[in-house]
């Protein structure tokens, strides 16, 4: 059954679609500077994409990654005040690259070169809120199951009110 990830900006909200049901809808943060697709705007892309890659598996949760590779640490509150301006990359990671040429794909919009992930992120960082560098974070126990309902080639669909009026 085919399956879209849905998130609305405006609601800072991640769903789910099976077919026509809704099999999850979560709080995320989205980026703190809005929405945007120019590399170095830390801004969130808009538009259609696909999960182009899965980074994690099997990862246990809260383990740490820099550059896509798992450092082999822990996060902690301690590990945080230790590296205090690191961004916090947990658990899973699922890698977006834009379908929309010149929109989000290709030249100096590539959601896939500005390295837009959907991931997870210490569970006292804010969700519901604004407050990531562009990619989309979530709790790490979310981020868990939505890397095991779907598969590369997934559909997603970032959008400031989600689908509406964009079918």
């Amino acid at each position: 059954m085919k399956k879209l990830i849905v998130i609305n900006i405006a609601e800072q909200r991640l769903q789910l679609l099976t077919g026509n049901t809704l099999a999850m809808d979560v709080t995320i943060a989205s980026a703190k500077n809005g929405v945007g697709e120019q590399a170095g705007s830390e801004c969130t892309p808009r538009g259609w994409h696909q999960v182009r890659a899965m980074i994690g598996h099997g990862a246990q949760t809260n383990a740490v990654f820099v550059g896509r590779r798992n450092t082999g640490e822990v996060y902690s509150p301690d590990l945080r005040r230790a590296f205090p301006n690191r961004d916090w990359i947990l658990t899973r990671i699922l890698w977006l690259s834009g379908l929309e040429p010149g929109k989000n794909r290709l030249g100096v919009v590539d959601t896939m070169r500005r390295y837009i992930y959907i991931h997870g992120c210490p569970d006292e960082d804010a969700m519901g809120v604004p407050g990531s560098h562009g990619c989309v974070k979530m709790r790490n126990a979310d981020v868990v199951r939505l890397f095991a309902a779907v598969t590369p080639g997934t559909q997603v669909f970032i959008g400031e009110k989600g689908l509406s009026g964009n079918l």
